[in-house]
């Protein structure tokens, strides 16, 4: 009962964050976001009405300038590439917010292209660290394994995929006991929002 409380009145915060973007007439708009990295730019789609809560979040990132100068510092090939912490030098960037609820159950998968937050094992620990799935990777989605939450979905590369691919290739080691950091620091310059996109919702069926 109380965590579907918490989770009302998050969807409800997070919608009040995001809405000011949708349209009227049948139609509502998707923010987007363009990450200028060091390997290329990366547009991506964000999808509020699935994941208020994790646009949202990602969004007062973004616009107070918080990804600007950090890594992937994280890069798995076939796997997925994970950013959104640390710095050049590996430090854990102060300010990275609360906790927020996982929407993990969202009815979205984890396919390749696809955006989702990460998280620490417990299932409502992520802030502001995300990651790209560069295949399908649908044991990550809610439910799929005993007693695991998954990893909340809230958006999608538009453009740019051939830059994540790329990344994916650069050599990785190991640094301060992790492993699969790039050899080479990957840099997000900037993280800045682009221009809405217009979509028309599906109709409910009959």
């Amino acid at each position: 009962m109380i965590l579907r409380t918490l989770r009302a009145l998050a969807w409800a915060g997070g919608l009040a964050l995001v809405q000011s973007g949708c349209a009227t007439g049948g139609e509502m708009t998707h923010p987007t976001v363009l990450l200028d990295t060091s390997h290329g730019d990366i547009r991506i789609e964000l999808l509020p009405e699935h994941a208020p809560v994790s646009t949202a979040n990602f969004l007062s990132h973004v616009d107070r300038g918080f990804y600007d100068g950090l890594i992937f510092h994280r890069v798995i090939p076939g796997f997925m590439v994970q950013s959104g912490g640390h710095e050049i030098d590996f430090a854990e960037r102060p300010g990275a917010g609360d906790m927020i609820v996982n929407e993990s159950d969202n009815g979205l998968s984890n396919l390749r292209g696809t955006i989702a937050m990460a998280r620490l094992p417990d299932p409502h620990t992520a802030r502001s660290q995300f990651f790209i799935n560069l295949m399908d990777n649908m044991n990550l989605d809610h439910g799929r394994r005993p007693g695991d939450w998954g990893y909340a979905v809230f958006g999608r590369v538009i453009e740019g995929m051939e830059v994540v691919d790329e990344i994916a290739r650069q050599p990785t080691g190991s640094f301060g006991g992790r492993r699969d950091v790039p050899l080479e620091p990957i840099v997000i310059r900037t993280a800045r929002r682009g221009p809405d996109l217009k979509v028309i919702p599906a109709s409910p069926p009959d």
